[in-house]
């Protein structure tokens, strides 16, 4: 497997990560046998340090560092929210035009912690086929910006405001992914990490990192007319 770098200098590198590669060996993920990590590691021939995560099903940009000093300088930046994240998503029915999300998690070790996601309403649509009680099925393209990092936040945070996020599981709607699956063939989460904006440790200067849609993304977001 070769990935599409979209960014590279001599401490940062990162990658389009394509839906369903696990960034690395992790409990949460059973016993996958590929990890962005180590396929990096292989494309690159260089040893490479994730500095932050997306989920095995989200897609996008995926960042690693090239050596220990810059990788503690980037997971501070992350610690201290100072790296700016915009994804896209599909979700069920219609959002507002814009809103903020403020709404607390439960960690793994059953603590509440802050989380604070906003968004923005790109584009609305609705399909002629039937959605329970309803005759149609409506559809929002959203762009997203997490203000806090917690496991499965945006996702976790779209079912709470009932606007599930399309092919999510065990958060989404288990109607609306038999739908996708048996209509359309499609079983991938329609979340993208779209963006990061930091400023580079080394350089000061103002990085800004963009990973185009996947083909699955493209291919729903065509369909339903988003």
């Amino acid at each position: 497997m070769l990935f599409e770098i979209v960014y590279k200098d001599k401490d940062l590198i990162a990658i389009n990560k394509p839906h369903g590669i696990a960034v690395h060996r992790s409990g949460y993920i059973g016993t996958d046998t590929v990890y962005a990590v180590q396929e990096l590691r292989n494309q690159i021939g260089q040893k490479v340090f994730p500095c932050h995560r997306l989920d095995k099903k989200t897609s996008g940009v995926l960042l690693f560092t090239l050596n220990q000093e810059m990788n503690s300088l980037m997971q501070k930046l992350f610690r201290e929210n100072k790296v700016k994240k915009k994804y896209l998503a599909i979700v069920r029915g219609y959002t507002d035009d814009s809103g903020i999300i403020d709404y607390p998690l439960t960690n793994d070790r059953g603590k509440a912690q802050e989380a604070i996601t906003e968004y923005k309403t790109l584009s609305r649509s609705e399909i002629d086929i039937p959605s329970g009680k309803f005759t149609t099925s409506r559809y929002s393209l959203v762009e997203v910006y997490p203000q806090t990092g917690r496991m499965h936040q945006i996702r976790k945070h779209f079912a709470h405001i009932y606007h599930p996020i399309i092919g999510d599981r065990p958060h989404g709607c288990n109607k609306q992914n038999k739908l996708f699956k048996e209509r359309f063939s499609m079983t991938t989460m329609m979340l993208h990490a779209l963006e990061l904006r930091f400023i580079h440790p080394s350089t000061a200067s103002e990085i800004i990192i963009n990973a185009d849609l996947q083909q699955e993304f493209k291919r729903t977001k065509k369909l339903l007319g988003l």
